[in-house]
């Protein structure tokens, strides 16, 4: 059982979880139950373009994705190097070496480009690429980190929280708690708005902390784990939440996507359904890409269905973004898909370089793409 258990949690970790099989996870099923489902043509009412295209090197089984600060894509790969592009052009402006193995998606905000490393080093630059600090919080960094004036919150991928100084990087606080033997291994990260760090934990608990002493200020559940195994039993926020003016909603593996009021912490509404991605919103919606690559639309008021869109089913769907009104989905094969936020039809579509798409970050212009193989496309609708 141990061994099962163990191998389990390596496979788990290594999936990605977008169209995960617990059958693959414990080797009993050697490929997928569910091949990607053949895109079938569309109806296209807008026509998607890549206004530039850089290589920025492979992110090696990493799901990196691109940051923006004053003018400048800030871009990493699984080597070391951090690409700053110009965010009109898609022109290489510097190159950085950091010398180590990156594999956190980067963060550049304040003037500050912050990097994670498999060993756990935080490594700090400034706008032109020196170093200004590294730290170490001895675990993997898979996650980009949130950067405020005072404080850089960084996630290792076993749960642990670090505040950091963002002058000289020194430990300031850590949250910790007691987790449950398996894991999903997220690349969400934290959320940090004001005074609060927002993050999803296992178990389904949402939970904020006082970002300059780490302190718990409120905790929810979003959905309990349920089953008789520990595979079953797994209920992770695995995904970024999102805050609408005085609610937050969140979704878990295996469990619901739902809304509460930040200020009682009283539930608006669930659903059950089960998401590893980081979820979107609109005036009207919340949209959710779930295990089976199904995208949903949900009342942001009842969590009411408004639509489904299974036409993308075990395509390993990116999380959901929406850009100049419509919703924009990545998949494992290279394509960008953009949907009505009204019908959920696919209106609109773009092939990239064929590799999975890793991330899509909404941007003024469009929205930037970052790929496996390490393109980085920016596409105008």
């Amino acid at each position: 059982m141990r061994l099962a258990l163990a191998g389990a949690a390596l496979a788990l970790a290594l999936s990605g979880c977008s169209s995960w099989d617990p059958l693959v996870a414990i080797g009993i099923r050697g490929e997928p139950a569910h091949k990607p489902t053949p895109l079938a043509p569309i109806k296209e009412s807008l026509k998607p373009t890549a206004a530039w295209s850089t290589n920025v090197g492979k992110g090696l089984g990493y799901r990196f994705r691109p940051a923006v600060d004053a003018g400048k894509v800030y871009a990493a790969n699984a080597e070391g190097a951090i690409v700053a592009l110009d965010e009109a052009t898609g022109r290489v402006a510097a190159r950085f070496d950091t010398k180590k193995r990156l594999t956190g998606g980067v963060s550049a905000a304040e003037g500050r480009i912050v990097a994670g490393t498999a060993k756990g080093d935080v490594i700090a630059l400034d706008a032109v690429g020196a170093t200004t600090w590294s730290t170490s919080v001895a675990g993997e960094i898979i996650a980009p980190a949130a950067i405020s004036k005072k404080v850089i919150v960084v996630r290792t991928s076993d749960g642990r929280i670090f505040g950091l100084n963002a002058e000289d990087g020194k430990r300031l606080w850590v949250f910790q708690r007691q987790t449950p033997s398996l894991l999903l291994r997220s690349e969400a990260g934290v959320l940090a708005i004001g005074r609060d760090v927002v993050a999803g934990y296992p178990n389904g608990k949402l939970i904020a902390l006082d970002i300059e002493d780490g302190k718990l200020t409120w905790e929810v559940s979003v959905s309990l784990p349920r089953g008789s195994t520990e595979l079953e039993r797994i209920a992770d926020i695995a995904g970024l939440p999102v805050i609408d003016q005085g609610n937050i909603c969140a979704a878990t593996f295996q469990g619901k996507v739902a809304c509460f009021e930040i200020q009682t912490r009283n539930m608006v509404w669930g659903r059950d359904l089960s998401s590893t991605r980081d979820l979107a919103r609109d005036a009207k919606n919340i949209y959710v890409v779930d295990d089976s690559s199904a995208v949903h639309a949900l009342d942001k008021g009842s969590g009411a269905s408004v639509w489904k869109q299974d036409k993308l089913l075990w395509r390993r769907l990116s999380s959901p973004v929406v850009v100049e009104g419509k919703v924009l989905v990545g998949d494992g094969l290279g394509f960008v898909h953009v949907l009505s936020p009204d019908t959920g039809e696919i209106i609109g579509r773009l092939a990239t370089d064929g590799s999975a798409i890793n991330s899509l970050v909404a941007v003024k212009s469009g929205v930037l793409v970052q790929t496996a193989n390490g393109s980085v496309i920016s596409v105008r609708l």
